[in-house]
């Protein structure tokens, strides 16, 4: 394990989000839109006016000009929204306020005006502040800018769901020497220990005892014990007839591609193969620290897909928990294989809703780019709800078919079918079909294959791990709850 500074860089969402009612004075920043031109607004005194318009502010999206007062100190912060269609990250422009956080210089802040995405604008100011610094020698260079949270705001809903993407971003970030699939399990036991859940973890051998035959096969030639953790929660005084959710997440902490192995420019992000169980445990804390009132279960197959002499092969034809036989095409669609283990338990119990979560395949970047996670789901009106939040709260992604002429793809001549299909075409959908075809019971069955990486920085965040498509799910699920 490697020796860390974390204690020294350590930085949490309370450190850049502030109580409204602070008595410290605080800097005042004023969202602009392209709706008229700066001299004629009524945003800015005459002093202010002349010294944007002397350093050629324009109120295009994400342009920023630091207004000084007299004496030289900071008076207030100009903030271009644009004509309120930025579309990076899509929603409302208030989320480009997330870009300040990360670059305005330290001191304590305020939204002047008010907006009807305030909540929003928060939100993205505490996700922009994000840094991964557990590697980095020293301590952080200076406090960070702080943000006065508008008055009449939920400051610890806000303050929670930047929480739980924050924890999503470092199990990501984490390189595999320092998270394997028993960190996975330590990750899931802390958030079950802080919301009162419970964890069952079946470990190794005892994989093979309990039929998960096929997550075994996978993890069995690393010496770090695959895993299958199993998590389960229900508010306290929840009602009993409450609808059954289980999230389901892909957990491969490194992935070599197996006796497949990926070339060494395949390799160097694997450490993020892991993003469908770092979304699975952040949508979980988002669940759990607002109190919906589900009966939740999360499942996450941990392994790490390694080389030895034991490893799975080509050719090999693996028994699933299901009954159901997979002929292996390719030791590097290891994902499809440990997460079906995982889905035929969730389905025993007939679920209302499984949503299962995965770095799954490239060709799903191919179709949609890293941005934009593909979805794919039987229940339209679902899809259609999960669009619009999705566009709503800036957490985009794309719905794409559960094809079932492309269900020949997984034939096998000896097994009830193989793990890939020969041909490079459609590779995320067969891959969504081979995880349809172990969940039956289910009454909505969705399947979200991400990227689980930013490439870039951008005002949601640096570049680095992103749990994708939690915000959004969570913001569905908490309307319909309350409906």
């Amino acid at each position: 394990m490697t020796e860390t500074n974390a204690a020294a860089n350590t930085l949490s969402p309370t450190d850049v989000l502030i109580l409204h009612d602070t008595a410290d004075p605080s800097i005042p920043i004023r969202l602009v839109s392209d709706a008229a031109p700066v001299s004629e607004s009524d945003a800015f005194d005459d002093a202010a006016k002349r010294w944007l318009e002397a350093t050629r502010f324009t109120k295009a999206a994400k342009k920023q000009a630091l207004i000084p007062n007299g004496d030289g100190t900071l008076a207030a912060v100009a903030f271009g929204l644009g004509n309120g269609a930025a579309g990076d990250p899509s929603g409302p422009s208030e989320l480009l306020v997330g870009q300040l956080s990360a670059s305005l210089p330290p001191g304590l802040y305020h939204l002047a005006e008010e907006t009807p995405h305030a909540a929003l604008a928060a939100i993205a100011w505490g996700l922009g502040a994000y840094r991964f610094r557990r590697y980095k020698s020293g301590t952080q260079n200076g406090a960070p800018p702080r943000l006065k949270i508008p008055a009449g705001l939920d400051y610890q809903a806000i303050v929670s769901q930047v929480d739980a993407v924050w924890k999503g971003r470092d199990l990501i970030n984490t390189p595999a020497s320092d998270l394997g699939p028993e960190e996975i399990e330590a990750a899931a036991a802390r958030l079950a220990r802080d919301h009162g859940a419970t964890l069952e973890s079946t470990v190794g051998d005892e994989l093979l005892a309990k039929g998960f035959r096929m997550i075994h096969a996978v993890g069995r030639a690393s010496p770090r014990a695959p895993r299958l953790i199993d998590l389960r929660w229900q508010k306290p005084g929840g009602s009993a007839t409450a609808p059954t959710l289980t999230l389901v997440g892909k957990g491969i902490t490194f992935d070599t591609g197996g006796l497949d192995i990926k070339p060494a420019s395949g390799m160097l992000l694997m450490k993020k193969d892991m993003g469908g169980a770092a979304t699975a445990l952040t949508l979980a804390e988002l669940i759990m620290s607002a109190g919906l009132d589900v009966r939740l279960r999360v499942l996450i197959a941990a392994a790490e897909n390694s080389i030895a002499g034991d490893a799975f092969r080509p050719g090999d034809v693996l028994l699933s928990r299901a009954g159901k036989t997979v002929e292996i095409g390719n030791t590097d669609a290891e994902g499809r294989l440990v997460l079906a283990d995982a889905l035929s338990l969730a389905d025993d119990e007939a679920p209302d809703s499984v949503l299962v979560f995965a770095t799954l395949t490239g060709a799903a970047r191919v179709a949609l780019g890293p941005d934009l996670p593909a979805f794919f789901t039987d229940d339209d009106a679902f899809a259609a709800d999960l669009v619009a939040e999705a566009a709503a709260v800036g957490d985009p992604l794309w719905r794409m078919p559960l094809w079932p002429g492309y269900e020949r793809h997984l034939d096998s001549e000896i097994a009830d079918m193989n793990n890939v299909y020969e041909s490079p075409f459609a590779g995320s959908i067969t891959a969504a079909l081979f995880l349809k075809r172990f969940v039956s019971k289910a009454r909505r069955f969705a399947h979200f294959d991400l990227y689980g990486w930013r490439p870039a920085a951008r005002p949601l965040g640096p570049k680095g791990g992103e749990p994708q498509t939690a915000r959004a799910i969570f913001s569905l699920l908490a309307k319909e709850l309350s409906a």
